[in-house]
């Protein structure tokens, strides 16, 4: 089978001398057979589906939604994420990413719909003259503005280069404990699905270790033309949960099992920073939705941009875009391709940006980040091809027309969710610890500044979701920004490993940036191998479009030129 820069995969070569820096399926520009690109498709969906249906359901508790609502807000969320997926896999980096409202996003979001309906409604005593009573904010308006505004500073980060600044200063010693903290960010929302029943959830779990691992070089016999592949590995996600859903179809139709809606197990996420009803009886399948309901502004309002909901915005950018970037490092590190340039991480932060605005614009309350359970789907199944996602993107525009389709989506049992993101986030943990490998691990300075990093990114915003109450400077707007970025577990590990790398002294050893340790890593590639240039081409060039805009006369100039691959490959 063809490979990335031209290797062939030979199946006689055992795992662990096999090229760590390629991958040994499709390769990001091949086309997988139609038929199983469709399956991979429909597996990415429901990767997807499991993370967005969490954020809808700990969103839903701070929104007062009426009947219907939320499965029209999931369809909503399908159609923008496949829209911002189609703009990244086109003009953004490139790689197999799938754009979709993220927790990083979600926690700035929560902060300042707490804020606007514990904001008093009324000047003085509220018993006075109606004249003297202010109309309450609209929480989704307000929303609409900061998914805006969040946009707007991702693709400034972007056209501008100043993410690939960054970036240049960011080794091993940074990554490591932020894709850490990425995979141990869900474990409560993860658990809190699988407790729906746990059974279903080990079964589910079980069924995913032994597809993806025991059987992942087992080979179906070649029928149809079809060339022979490790169907059982590339499908390890979607195979095992089409299987126990199935299961409890059975066992619900015979009525030995019950199993709970999203509306009855998330309240117990909820915390004591809002006083909103959320009622427990209502499930996303209880009542009549159209099959064909287009996502329009019209129906929500225009987006309303306040100072509180900029200050939310600059959280839930930054964060965004910090995680955004680790899936650009953990999807070539996982599919065995060069590390992305800053160019193509540029670009993809742009694009980001890009489909968060015309999202906001449209009605979307929460900004779009890259998937990480859909990033680490590619690490069980091996398979990234471009096409696969561009297709998944697809099926989300037609599942985000159609609400009565969606509901289809919404009755998944939630143990199976919660087992998806259980296992899928495990790989962004596992690949955050294979960096620690390449650096000095037992300096005292790199084991003081990793315990250090964190530890206190977990345990900060812990803290200050029970105390609520804590931060009061008196400025609205300032309380927000504060609360967010305490509360914001990927940006306080960005932050901190960040300052530790870079301001406690250490060797370039130490910290796994010499020439050696880059080459072996990947991390910092050099370019003195011969083809490597061409491979980073193949993979993160922009469409013809775009490349002959890059080579006019105004877009060689700043900002646009950080968003341009130059000839020496500018890899980061």
């Amino acid at each position: 089978m063809i490979m990335d820069a031209g290797q062939r995969f030979d199946p006689e070569l055992p795992d662990e001398t096999r090229s760590t820096s390629r991958t040994d399926i499709s390769s990001v520009n091949q086309h997988p057979p139609c038929f199983l690109n469709l399956l991979l498709a429909v597996q990415q969906v429901f990767v997807q589906c499991s993370l967005l249906i969490l954020v809808l359901g700990v969103l839903q508790q701070h929104l007062l939604l009426q009947d219907g609502e939320r499965e029209r807000l999931l369809s909503s969320m399908l159609f923008y994420s496949g829209l911002s997926t189609l703009i990244q896999s086109c003009l953004g980096t490139c790689l197999p990413l799938v754009q979709t409202p993220s927790l990083e996003i979600l926690i700035p979001a929560i902060v300042l719909t707490a804020q606007i309906v514990t904001e008093p409604a009324c000047r003085g005593h509220c018993e006075e003259s109606e004249e003297d009573i202010l109309p309450r904010a609209n929480p989704v308006r307000e929303l609409q503005g900061m998914t805006v505004m969040v946009g707007m500073i991702q693709l400034v980060l972007g056209v501008t280069g100043l993410s690939g600044v960054v970036l240049r200063h960011c080794g091993p010693l940074v990554i490591a404990p932020l894709l850490c903290v990425l995979g141990f960010s869900i474990y409560r929302e993860a658990a809190l699905l699988c407790s729906d029943h746990w059974a279903i959830a080990a079964l589910t779990v079980i069924l995913l270790v032994f597809l993806s691992q025991h059987l992942r070089s087992y080979m179906l016999p070649a029928c149809l033309n079809m060339p022979q592949l490790p169907v059982c590995r590339m499908l390890s996600v979607l195979l095992p949960l089409m299987s126990v859903w199935a299961l409890c179809e059975v066992l619900e139709s015979f009525g030995v099992l019950r199993l709970r809606s999203v509306s009855e197990l998330l309240p117990a996420l909820k915390t004591s920073n809002t006083s909103l009803p959320v009622p427990l009886t209502s499930d996303f399948t209880s009542f009549a939705v159209p099959w064909l309901s287009l996502p329009l502004a019209a129906e929500a309002g225009l987006p309303l941009l306040s100072v509180r909901g900029m200050a939310a915005s600059v959280v839930a950018a930054l964060s965004s875009s910090v995680s955004s970037v680790g899936m650009y490092l953990l999807t070539a590190r996982l599919l065995g391709v060069p590390p992305p340039p800053a160019a193509a991480c540029n670009r993809g932060l742009g694009a980001q940006g890009l489909g968060s605005v015309v999202a906001g614009l449209m009605g979307a309350p929460l900004g779009l980040s890259s998937s990480v359970p859909n990033t680490c789907t590619l690490g069980l199944s091996q398979s990234g091809s471009r096409w696969t996602v561009q297709l998944t993107a697809i099926l989300g525009l037609a599942l985000g027309v159609s609400p009565r389709l969606t509901q289809v989506i919404t009755s998944v049992p939630l143990a199976i969710y919660g087992a998806v993101l259980s296992v899928t986030y495990t790989i962004a943990v596992a690949t955050g610890v294979r960096y620690f490998q390449f650096t000095h691990i037992d300096s005292g300075r790199n084991i003081f500044n990793i315990g250090l990093a964190v530890f206190m990114s977990l345990v900060l915003p812990h803290w200050f979701r029970m105390q609520t109450v804590f931060i009061d400077t008196g400025m609205v707007s300032v309380d927000v920004l504060l609360h967010s970025l305490l509360t914001s577990p990927v940006l306080l590990v960005g932050i901190l490993a960040f300052l530790l790398d870079n301001t406690v002294s250490g060797s370039s050893s130490e910290r796994g940036l010499d020439s050696a340790e880059m080459e072996k890593t990947g991390w910092t590639s050099v370019d003195s191998e011969p083809g490597y240039h061409r491979e980073v081409v193949l993979i993160y060039e922009s469409p013809y479009l775009l490349r002959r805009l890059w080579h006019l006369p105004w877009f060689r100039t700043t900002p646009f030129s950080a968003c341009r691959i130059t000839d020496d490959g500018d890899i980061l």
